[in-house]
């Protein structure tokens, strides 16, 4: 009888962080598969070329958040002729299977002018997978203001996601700067979408 008290606090933990990991799995599962049902570009069935990598919770970390005082800001390049300003909002510091790492947050010139998006903030990047596992124009990853809080930006791998660019052509999709290149591979989001255009 003893033992079984014992055990039985042990064995429902177990079910509980296995639980917890079941449901962020499934909660990531689930929104990819509201993006790819969403999805405002490709259409029909075409949906069956998106791909996605396994979810892996080592690509959500927690990044330190360092404000940028951006006064002039970044005329960043398209993969078309039109440019478009952004300005350096903060800096993100982090580590990935404990190598540091940081990115760039950017903020629309044109969306800070519109009350309904003036919060919207802008991750984009290029990992060593860009062309090869996922698609060579970089990857693009969406946050709010509030989502910083006590300086801190939860950076989730899982939900990266492609540009207009990787399915048709006639976009002028945001270039990630060099600043924004990691020096590792990431696993996760979307993959290079398996239809030519």
């Amino acid at each position: 009888m003893k033992s079984f008290c014992f055990a039985l606090p042990f064995f429902c933990c177990c079910l509980t962080v296995t639980s917890q990991k079941l449901s962020y799995k499934d909660s990531l599962e689930s929104f990819q598969k509201n993006y790819v049902a969403s999805h405002e570009i490709v259409k029909s069935n075409d949906k069956r070329f998106f791909r996605f990598f396994k979810v892996d919770e080592k690509y959500r970390v927690v990044a330190i958040f360092e404000k940028i005082a951006d006064t002039t800001g970044l005329v960043m390049k398209t993969t078309g002729q039109k440019k478009s300003t952004y300005f350096r909002y903060g800096l993100l510091k982090f580590t990935v299977n404990k190598i540091a790492l940081k990115l760039t947050v950017y903020q629309s010139e044109q969306l800070m002018a519109d009350a309904q998006y003036k919060n919207y903030l802008f991750v984009p990047f290029t990992d060593r997978g860009s062309g090869e596992k996922s698609y060579a124009g970089g990857r693009y990853l969406d946050f709010v203001l509030e989502d910083i809080q006590n300086d801190r930006l939860i950076l989730d791998f899982n939900k990266a996601y492609n540009p207009y660019c990787a399915y048709a052509a006639g976009f002028n999709c945001p270039v990630p700067p060099a600043e924004n290149d990691l020096p590792i591979f990431i696993d996760a989001g979307e993959m290079e979408f398996t239809k030519t255009h």
